[in-house]
């Protein structure tokens, strides 16, 4: 008679060992209990059922059969039917809300699995990242030139608001910053009649 192949994962194949230990008076019962983290009493349990059923007994026995809380087919392809027609751009979350409004109430875990399998949504570790090239300074002084200005109180209660406008050169780094009453490139010339100044920083 061919010997009948149990497979095992992991876990169940570390209970089987440890209950042959206790079987081979390596270890008591309350150490192996430690070991797989269950009570005394679901240890002699299942040593007994070893006893009766063999190897099989540390199986879990729902182990191949479909689930109780499991959604019938029909019921999901009614949802993603709607989804597909009314929600295909929305996201799992709120489209889950919107079904519910309609009396089609999913989890917004259950409709996130069946929008990734239909190609619907895609999780954030599988989106494309934007990938940012660093492109190369130009090669001489003056060809780009970029500015700014920071409307801001930097002289704080000592004096006027004032706009810092500083420039940059992209090839060397020079730059080159003025205080100035308003921002605009009209080169300002002395004293500014607010107190402000024409201030150079560089």
């Amino acid at each position: 008679m061919e010997a009948e192949r149990i497979t095992l994962n992991q876990r169940e194949r570390d209970r089987l060992r440890v209950l042959n230990e206790i079987r081979q008076r390596h270890i008591t019962q309350r150490e192996a209990a430690q070991r797989l983290k269950i009570s005394d009493r679901h240890v002699r349990r299942l040593l007994l059922a070893v006893a009766q059923r063999g190897d099989r007994a540390v199986v879990h026995g729902l182990r191949g059969r479909a689930s109780n809380r499991k959604i019938g087919p029909r019921w999901e392809l009614k949802i993603m039917s709607r989804v597909r027609q009314y929600y295909a751009d929305f996201g799992p979350t709120l489209a889950a809300e919107h079904l519910a409004q309609e009396g089609l109430s999913v989890s917004r875990e259950t409709l996130r699995k069946w929008m990734v399998q239909a190609s619907l949504w895609r999780p954030r570790a599988q989106r494309v990242k934007t990938i940012h090239v660093w492109r190369e300074r130009r090669a001489s002084f003056g060809e780009l030139v970029m500015q700014d200005s920071s409307p801001f109180p930097w002289l704080e209660e000592r004096g006027p608001l004032c706009q810092l406008i500083a420039v940059i050169d992209d090839a060397t780094s020079r730059f080159y910053a003025r205080f100035t009453e308003h921002d605009t490139t009209e080169r300002t010339y002395g004293p500014s009649g607010n107190g402000c100044g024409a201030m150079d920083v560089r």
